[in-house]
């Protein structure tokens, strides 16, 4: 293996949200910092289904409020879905909390600011592995040459191929995993905001639950973009490998088929097809240690992403977390080097900050969205309810009637109340 003769201080492996801020932090306080992706563009690899919370951003990169961001999610829809039924709630506030954008976008503003401190960026370099001497992480191998650094921060995504190499992570289980697939539709600013009842810089944050995902235990989304709508769903994979028998392409386009859907896209093209796993059992994925001699994990290879099913924080999560990880770079820095336990100030970090504290808090969660009567019995039964006291042509029942009407047969009282227990305990 040839040695490049150029050492640098970090190197940060993946030039998403994590990577990038992690870079972007590091050469603002002068390290000599090499930021590598493997995709033609910084964010080409990443999938996401469209909405980013902003602050945590904000509080890493400076003139965050020129990124470039579509529309702010100032609407929250959440469907239920059965057959032709849908029974919805919608909450809508004027707030600039969380915007819609595409990811490209994002992680290529993201790395022009690691550019811009004095970073290196470059693309389209595959790193095959770590390079480890005497159990410390010396830098990368691309190729036959190694490119070597006091510090190497992992921000490689879930598919974790150089932390299970270098032996550092069992191998992803695909039980703790989900799949997300998503379509890009172009329609106008105009389309939109009439389809939408959005106003010109106003977003629609849709999730919907049921029979929508094909009877697969998980989600579907839509996010209005400034000029597009992103359209997907995301399933549990251990359920997608023993149920799906056709290309799962054909569930997202039974999606924008639906009809209760259809009408949104029919003037619609579709621009993108994507798909992408994440991470959905955080516990189970995390590496035992995210850091080692000489080196850091962040992002979702260290599997910081919140999946609610009503709420869902992944980008900004991995941002703060790189952000975090640089910081620990810095304290080690100040300590005397790159050692295990120089470095070992990263997880307090992580732990005193919001997204360990909030993972911890809803760690059950995960164990909630198992249970499939919530994505086949509920939303029949909420609907079955609706029916009664919205269609029924002569005398409308009382709700508990039309709720009795609606469960009877469906679920007994005993599992209802163990079901809403469940719920309350996880969100």
């Amino acid at each position: 293996m040839k040695e490049v003769g150029y050492k640098f201080d970090v190197i940060v492996v993946g030039a998403g949200p994590a990577g990038s801020a992690a870079a972007y932090t590091l050469a603002k306080k002068g390290f000599k910092v090499l930021l590598v992706e493997r995709g033609r563009v910084p964010g080409s690899k990443n999938v996401f289904g469209g909405r980013v919370y902003a602050d945590p951003l904000r509080d890493v990169f400076d003139g965050f409020d020129e990124a470039p961001i579509h529309r702010w999610v100032t609407k929250e829809r959440i469907s239920l879905v059965n057959g032709e039924a849908m029974t919805s709630f919608e909450f809508h506030e004027r707030k600039r909390t969380s915007f819609t954008t595409y990811l490209t976008e994002l992680a290529c503003w993201m790395a022009r600011k690691v550019e811009e401190a004095g970073g290196t960026v470059l693309t389209e370099i595959t790193v095959d592995e770590l390079v480890v001497e005497d159990g410390k992480v010396t830098g990368i191998r691309v190729g036959d040459e190694k490119v070597s650094s006091d510090v190497v921060i992992d921000a490689e995504g879930i598919n974790r191929l150089l932390l299970e190499r270098a032996g550092l992570v069992p191998k992803l289980e695909v039980r703790y995993a989900g799949l997300g697939v998503k379509e890009v539709i172009k329609l106008s600013k105009k389309e939109i905001e009439d389809l939408f009842g959005l106003d010109e810089d106003e977003g629609l944050a849709w999730l919907m639950m049921g029979d929508v995902t094909g009877g697969l235990p998980g989600g579907a989304f839509l996010y209005t973009n400034r000029d597009s709508v992103s359209v997907g769903l995301v399933v549990m994979l251990g359920e997608a490998v023993k149920e799906v028998r056709e290309h799962i392409s054909r569930y997202v386009e039974a999606l924008r088929l639906h009809p209760l859907l259809e009408r949104y896209f029919r003037n619609g093209r579709i621009m993108e097809y994507s798909a992408h796993l994440v991470p959905e059992y955080t516990w189970p994925s995390l590496p035992h240690r995210l850091y080692a001699d000489g080196l850091l994990v962040a992002g979702d290879a260290a599997g910081l992403l919140l999946n609610l099913g009503y709420n869902f924080r992944g980008v900004d999560y991995a941002a703060y977390s790189g952000y975090l990880a640089a910081k620990a770079v810095e304290k080690a820095h100040e300590m005397g080097g790159m050692t295990s336990e120089n470095l070992s100030v990263y997880e307090r970090m992580l732990e005193e900050s919001f997204i360990m504290k909030q993972l911890r808090k809803f760690r059950n969660a995960p164990k909630m969205r198992e249970n499939g009567r919530l994505y086949t019995t509920y939303p029949e039964v909420v609907n079955s309810v609706m029916d009664q006291l919205f269609h029924s042509p002569y005398e409308i029942p009382k709700v508990m009637e039309a709720f009795k009407r609606a469960k009877d047969g469906k679920i007994g009282w005993l599992d209802l109340v163990r079901d809403l227990l469940e719920v309350v305990r996880s969100v």
